[in-house]
């Protein structure tokens, strides 16, 4: 499975910043239920603009299904065959 670690496109990379900021909302979702109230960051920043919040929440869907799948683009695909190389030498 390619990580992309040897470089990928703007839209991998995007994907997996956001990947990371999801992740982190949701455990403090988690947490916060755990306590009594409400640690989902996303919904604090723009819980007064529920469209944009929607996107946001779009937006980590379609990474996930991004990382899941991997990116189609030529520049990913090309880290990936660099990365599969690297990791047959060692």
């Amino acid at each position: 499975m390619c990580n992309g670690k040897h470089g990928g496109c703007p839209v991998a990379k995007t994907a997996k910043v956001l990947l990371i900021i999801g992740g982190l909302n949701w455990g403090l979702v988690g947490v916060g239920m755990l306590l009594n109230s409400n640690w989902n960051v996303v919904n604090l920043l723009l819980g007064s603009w529920p469209i944009v919040e929607a996107i946001v929440y779009i937006l980590v869907g379609i990474s996930a299904v991004i990382k899941i799948f991997g990116c189609p683009c030529k520049k990913c695909k090309e880290a990936c065959s660099v990365e599969g190389k690297t990791e047959t030498k060692m």
